[in-house]
């Protein structure tokens, strides 16, 4: 599933190329036609990610005139030039040169201002987000009985933290995904928090995760790339059994409230 970063990219891409223009929006698979139609001519006036659930405001006089969309784990959002739609697109949004095609989405619905003000009400705060606020999330995290590996993936705490960057914030803090929330002193939440503000805001230039610090590159350390499909260089994830970069203690992974979780026993003892 595409982490926030992720969400954040698409978001800008969607201004990027639609902010101000009226587009044609249609449904090629069919399942969307109904709703396509009711913004179809209208212009899209911004498109805006909280977490993972990415939101495209049209200037319709329809109450419902939002797209709202969860891409879950199998879903696309790809820019092509316009052509005949290929495999099944849920929805497509074009200028008439280029097309936004919508695929595999774990929802696509269109909703009003205030169905997505309920939507982004129960999420948590979003570390790419100028405007989010940890305070709130902090005092619940450091009250709970629940392991921070657990709490990072909650998205009513940290919306858009997904497995990757749950495994390589805790790594790279030196903090054990099995301590308990209520065990955190204000100071390391605040370094996770930071942290993760950090390495997410750099993975929304380029819809890539890398996590490691300079002296820990393939160059650096005169390794090869690491070679995985969600790209990116990383220090756990993905890694089991391999050598920590760091300690040389292998990379271990188990299963925590049904994800896979990495880690390094050496440098996350605590």
């Amino acid at each position: 599933m595409p982490e926030g970063h992720v969400i954040h990219h698409l978001a800008g891409k969607l201004n990027s190329f639609y902010a101000g223009k009226p587009l044609h929006a249609s449904s090629p698979q069919g399942r969307f036609a109904t709703e396509a139609a009711r913004i179809d001519g209208f212009r899209m006036a911004q498109a805006e990610a909280y977490g993972k659930h990415l939101f495209i405001d049209f200037d319709a006089a329809d109450p419902a005139h939002i797209i709202y969309i969860h891409l879950g784990l199998i879903g696309t959002l790809q820019f092509e030039p316009e052509a005949t739609p290929r495999g099944q697109v849920r929805l497509r949004l074009s200028d008439g040169e280029l097309a936004a095609d919508l695929r595999g989405p774990q929802w696509c619905r269109l909703i009003t201002e205030a169905e997505r003000e309920a939507a982004v009400a129960k999420l948590g705060a979003d570390p790419i987000r100028a405007d989010a606020d940890p305070a709130p999330i902090r005092t619940k995290v450091q009250r709970s009985g629940r392991s921070i590996g657990s709490l990072l993936m909650d998205q009513k705490l940290f919306a858009g933290v997904g497995n990757i960057y749950r495994a390589e914030t805790l790594f790279r803090l030196g903090i054990s995904p099995f301590r308990e929330g209520k065990q955190l002193k204000k100071n390391e939440f605040d370094s996770i928090w930071a942290d993760l503000v950090g390495l997410m805001a750099e993975g929304v230039e380029d819809a890539r995760i890398d996590t490691v610090r300079p002296e820990h590159t393939p160059a650096a350390m005169g390794r090869d790339p690491r070679q995985d499909d969600h790209g990116g260089e990383v220090y756990t994830y993905r890694r089991t059994g391999q050598p920590c970069y760091i300690c040389g203690t292998p990379i271990k992974e188990q299963v925590m409230e049904g994800r896979n979780l990495f880690w390094c026993p050496g440098c996350q003892a605590k």
